[in-house]
C-alpha cells in the first residue's frame, strides 16, 4: 500500500487504520496527500502498472471556496508559518482530542497548490473506467475542507463514505 501524507504532515496513516485497505495494489492519500495519490495513480496507470483501489481520505477540496478565502489562508501562512500550522492541526482534530502527528516542513507553494487544486471529474471517471475502485471518506464535522461540496462532487464517480460526527482526521471521539 502506498500512502501520501497531508499538508505539513508525515506518518499519520496510523490514524486511518480502520479505513485503509492495506494491500499491495491500494493507493491512499489524506487531505493534500489525496491530490498526490490521485496524480500518482494516473502516472502509474499510464505506464501499465496495476492499481486496484484509490482511497481519498478527507481530500483537499477547496474548488468551491472563493479567492478571498484562499488569499487569507496564504496571507496567514506567510505572516507566521508556525502559528498557521499550529491552528491548522488544531482544526484538523476539532472537536476531539488531539493525537500525536509528526510534522514536516511545508511550503507556501504546497499550500497554494492544495487551495487552488481543481479535481478533474473526467480524469476520475477515466480511472474508474480503467478498473480502479475509487473510495472517498469524509467527516461530517471536518473544519478544513468543504465537506458538502466534496460530497456532492465525488458522489458522481465514487463510493463516498460520509462519517457522522467525524473530523478531518475521520475521528468520531
Amino acid at each position: 500500500m502506498q500512502f501520501f501524507s497531508g499538508f505539513s504532515l508525515q506518518k499519520e496513516s496510523y490514524l486511518f487504520k480502520e479505513y485503509i485497505n492495506d494491500t499491495k495494489y491500494t493507493v491512499a492519500g489524506f487531505s493534500y496527500g489525496a491530490i498526490k495519490a490521485y496524480e500518482y495513480v494516473q502516472k502509474t496507470l499510464a505506464v501499465k502498472k496495476r492499481v486496484d483501489t484509490l482511497q481519498l481520505l478527507s481530500p483537499a477540496f477547496f474548488q468551491t471556496r472563493d479567492a478571498k478565502f484562499k488569499r487569507l489562508q496564504l496571507l496567514s501562512y506567510t505572516k507566521s508559518e508556525i502559528v498557521y500550522i499550529k491552528q491548522f492541526i488544531k482544526l484538523c482534530f476539532d472537536p476531539y482530542e488531539k493525537k500525536i502527528v509528526e510534522q514536516k516542513k511545508s511550503t507556501k507553494e504546497e499550500l497554494e497548490e492544495l487551495l487552488n487544486y481543481e479535481w478533474d471529474i473526467n480524469g476520475l471517471e477515466k480511472l474508474v473506467q480503467q478498473g480502479v475502485k475509487l473510495e472517498v471518506y469524509l467527516g461530517e464535522k471536518d473544519k478544513i475542507i468543504d465537506v458538502d461540496g466534496a460530497r456532492e462532487f465525488f458522489t458522481q464517480v465514487s463510493t463516498v463514505t460520509y462519517i457522522k460526527g467525524a473530523n478531518h482526521f475521520l475521528q468520531t471521539k
